[in-house]
């Protein structure tokens, strides 16, 4: 038997926090943060991290377990996932893997395999000192030569998934965005259901930017000054995420308050755009537009239990 696994994700500000909550009270779950920012103790307000009041005693995993110095990538967290499902199976309960990125999810989804190719330190190195003395667009435009499709779904300012895109390419000759395309059609490794939270463009785009408004009133300006204070520096893989570079970059005196406010709102717009296309190449999602539902979230937590029976996910009482 396969064992049971929910996914809740959709573009940031869509509104799976609060939905996830109520479906994990509904099914019995209990919830893994798929987001690569929430995992950073300290960095609370420019992850809009889910705070202890909000969880309503729901068991949440993958949450405040590193330090901004920490290394996080794709690999410790497939296997942070694992450690934290075999613990909800044992609990009877049901893991719902919630967050935006997506690529995160599809490395628990198939057990994609991250080891088949060795490490060529070397060229690493020269593609790091490439973006030190040339910036990173002049890495993301040599990816765009050998691969479009992933220089077109990876930002450039994104230089770890940049370099190891380029680092793929270099040791097999084909574009990693045709090995993740064979392993989104690999048979996925749980009795899963899949459903992306939606809502129309300008409804969207409107929530991430009175969003943005929040964290810069709840004190984001003063988190990123308390990470800097303790020696967070922009080549932290942590203080690259979205709200935090661009705060750097003012309080550095690169650009001015009002450029880092817009530039935030623009990115995390294009960022949103960007995890709409991602899902839509995913097999066998559910979509969920909320519009489609009149907001109401009583219906839409309807439409995924009746979805979770028809899986066998949840048995028909």
């Amino acid at each position: 038997m396969e064992k049971p696994l929910v996914i809740l994700t959709g573009p940031t500000a869509v509104g799976k926090t609060a939905l996830s909550i109520g479906l994990a009270k509904a099914i019995g779950g209990e919830i893994i943060s798929a987001d690569s920012m929430q995992v950073y103790r300290g960095m609370d307000i420019g992850s809009a991290k889910i705070r202890p009041d909000e969880m309503e005693g729901v068991p949440h995993h993958l949450i405040d377990v590193l330090d901004p110095e920490d290394e996080f990538h794709v690999v410790l967290f497939q296997k942070l996932v694992k450690e934290a499902m075999e613990t909800i199976y044992r609990n009877g309960h049901i893991p719902i893997l919630t967050g935006g990125t997506g690529f995160y999810i599809q490395a628990v989804l198939y057990d994609i395999d991250f080891t088949e190719n060795g490490e060529d330190m070397s060229y690493r190195e020269s593609l790091e000192n490439l973006a030190e003395e040339k910036g990173a667009e002049t890495l993301h435009e040599m990816l765009r030569k050998v691969d479009p499709v992933s220089a077109e779904e990876i930002h450039a300012n994104n230089i770890k998934r940049v370099i190891r895109a380029l680092e793929y390419f270099q040791q097999t000759g084909e574009p990693i965005s045709l090995h993740n395309q064979r392993e989104r059609e690999k048979k996925a490794a749980y009795n899963r259901a899949y459903f992306v939270l939606n809502a129309p463009r300008p409804l969207l785009y409107e929530r991430i930017d009175r969003r943005v408004d929040e964290m810069l009133e709840n004190g984001l300006v003063e988190e990123v000054e308390r990470l800097r204070d303790r020696g967070c520096t922009r080549e932290l893989v942590s203080m690259q995420g979205l709200g935090y570079k661009e705060i750097l970059a003012w309080l550095d005196g690169e650009i001015s308050y009002e450029e880092a406010v817009e530039i935030l709102k623009r990115d995390t717009r294009h960022f949103a755009k960007r995890q709409i296309t991602w899902f839509k190449r995913e097999r066998d999602v559910i979509w969920i537009d909320k519009d489609a539902f009149d907001y109401d979230e009583k219906k839409i937590l309807d439409f995924m239990i009746r979805e979770l029976k028809e899986r066998k996910i949840l048995p028909e009482l």
